[in-house]
C-alpha cells in the first residue's frame, strides 16, 4: 500500500514540515504538547482520520494521564498505565505503532465515543522524562501515512526537548557545515562547474557535493533536508559523509542512496527526510543519474529544456525505497541546473512564486555566462523577486557547462 494521493509523499512533506518547523520556534512551556498537537491534528485530523489525542507522562513506574486534546468532557480515558503493561512495552520496544487489536484497544476504557478503528501510539522522550502520545484513528486510514506522520513528529519533538536540556553550540555547528561545502569544483576539461548555498537559518538542511572519480569523469549531489536549523544539519553531516564514503569505495547511484535511506531512518535527533539528486558525468557527456524526491533539474540544449524528473520518492520515508537510474546526454554548449525548492518557492506574495519558468528564462538570457556568473545571476534574481527579505527557505544551485571547445 503505497501513501495516498490526498496526501502524496511530496505534498505530506511539505505540509508537515511546515507545521514542524514552528517546533523550535516554540516555548516549551506547560501548553507546549497541547498547542502541537492541536496544530498537528487541525492540519492533519480529516486528512489521517485523528480523532482524539492524549498524552500520558512517565512517573515513578507508571503512566499517567496528563493531557486529552480535543477530547471533549463527555469522552472518559484510561487514567494509567503501569510500566509492564501491554500497550507501555509496546510502545517503549517499537517506539511508534498502530495498535488494531480489539483487546489492547480495549485497554485504553475509552468510552462515550464509538467507531474507533484503531489507536496510534509514539514516544516521545528527552535525556530525563518520557511521554507516550495516543491517537485515536477512524476507519479507512492509511498505515504508511499514520508511521510517517509518527515518525516525523517523534523525531521532531525529541530534538525540541533535547536541545532545550543540554543546549547546542550554533556557531560551531555552523562552522562544521561549512567544512562540509565544497570550495572548489573539480577541474574537467571541457567543463566548467559551480555551485552555491544560502541557508535561511544559521545553519541549514540544503548541501551540494562534488565527486571527481578520475582526471574525466566527475560527479555531483544536490539534497535538501526537511526544516531547517541544526536538525537539519545534523542530517546534512551524515548523508555528506556518507555520500563520500560510499562513492569512494565506487557504491555508485542506486546503491549508494539506499544505504543512505538507511542512516535516515536509523537518525534519532534530526531531521527525517530528504530530496537527493546524484548526477555521475564522463567527458564525452554521458550523464547517469538518479533523483530521489528533488526538484528536477533541467538540461538547456539548444532553445530545449530536458527536466531530469524524480525517479524515486524522497528518502527517509520508507525503510525501503524503489529507485532507477536514468540516462541523459549533455551535447557541447548544453547547461545543466540543479537547485532546491528555496530558489523556485520564493515568494513576491502569498500568490506569485519564483517558479521554474523564470528560473529556465533567466538561465536561457545568461547562457553565454559562466557557471559561476549564471549563478549570481540566479541569487540576485530570486532575492529581489522576494522584496530583499530575508530568506525563508534554504537556496541552493549548481550548475554545469558543457563547452562548446574544450578549455
Amino acid at each position: 500500500m503505497e501513501v495516498s494521493e490526498a496526501t502524496g509523499p511530496k505534498i505530506f512533506y511539505r505540509r508537515l514540515d511546515a507545521i514542524l518547523s514552528k517546533i523550535g520556534k516554540t516555548k516549551s512551556d506547560k501548553n507546549f504538547f497541547i498547542n502541537i498537537l492541536s496544530a498537528l491534528r487541525k492540519e492533519f485530523g480529516k486528512d489521517l482520520k485523528i480523532r482524539k489525542s492524549y498524552i500520558y507522562e512517565e512517573r515513578g513506574t507508571d503512566y499517567i494521564l496528563i493531557h486529552s486534546v480535543n477530547a471533549g468532557r463527555k469522552v472518559k480515558v484510561r487514567p494509567s498505565f503501569s510500566r509492564d503493561s501491554r500497550i507501555v512495552s509496546m510502545a517503549l520496544i517499537k517506539r511508534r505503532a498502530v495498535i488494531t487489536a480489539p483487546e489492547l484497544i480495549k485497554e485504553f476504557e475509552i468510552n462515550g465515543k464509538k467507531g474507533i478503528s484503531a489507536i496510534a501510539v509514539t514516544t516521545v522522550h528527552n535525556p530525563v522524562r518520557r511521554w507516550i502520545f495516543v491517537f485515536e484513528l477512524d476507519h479507512e486510514w492509511v498505515y504508511e501515512e499514520i508511521m510517517l506522520f509518527l515518525r516525523a513528529m517523534r523525531t521532531a519533538l525529541n530534538y525540541r526537548l533535547f536541545s532545550e536540556m543540554v543546549g547546542t553550540d550554533l556557531e560551531r555547528s555552523e562552522q562544521i557545515q561549512k567544512s562540509l561545502l565544497p570550495k572548489f569544483p573539480p577541474k574537467i576539461k571541457g567543463y566548467l562547474i559551480a555551485g552555491r548555498s544560502q541557508p535561511a537559518d544559521l545553519v541549514g538542511g540544503d548541501f551540494f557535493e562534488y565527486f571527481q572519480f578520475d582526471q574525466q569523469d566527475f560527479g555531483f549531489a544536490v539534497g535538501d533536508a526537511s526544516g531547517h536549523g541544526l536538525p537539519a544539519a545534523l542530517l546534512v553531516r551524515d548523508v555528506v559523509i556518507g555520500l563520500r564514503m560510499g562513492l569512494e569505495r565506487n557504491m555508485r547511484l542506486v546503491y549508494t542512496i539506499k544505504r543512505l535511506n538507511r542512516v535516515i531512518q536509523q537518525s534519532t535527533f534530526s531531521t527525517n527526510f530528504v530530496s537527493l539528486f546524484i548526477g555521475e558525468i564522463e567527458q564525452d557527456g554521458h550523464l547517469f543519474y538518479a533523483n530521489a524526491g528533488h526538484p528536477a533539474p533541467f538540461v538547456l540544449d539548444g532553445n530545449k529544456f530536458h527536466d531530469l524528473d524524480a525517479t524515486g520518492i524522497t528518502l527517509g520515508f520508507l525503510p525501503s525505497i524503489d529507485l532507477q537510474r536514468a540516462y541523459f546526454r549533455l551535447n557541447p554548449g548544453s547547461i545543466l541546473v540543479a537547485y532546491s525548492d528555496g530558489i523556485v518557492e520564493r515568494h513576491k506574495n502569498e500568490e506569485d512564486q519564483f517558479g521554474t519558468d523564470r528560473l529556465k528564462a533567466l538561465v536561457k538570457k545568461n547562457r553565454d555566462k559562466s557557471p559561476s556568473e549564471i549563478i549570481d545571476v540566479i541569487y540576485k534574481s530570486v532575492f529581489d523577486f522576494g522584496k530583499k527579505k530575508q530568506w525563508e527557505d534554504d537556496a541552493t544551485v549548481v550548475v554545469v557547462k558543457r563547452l562548446e571547445i574544450e578549455e
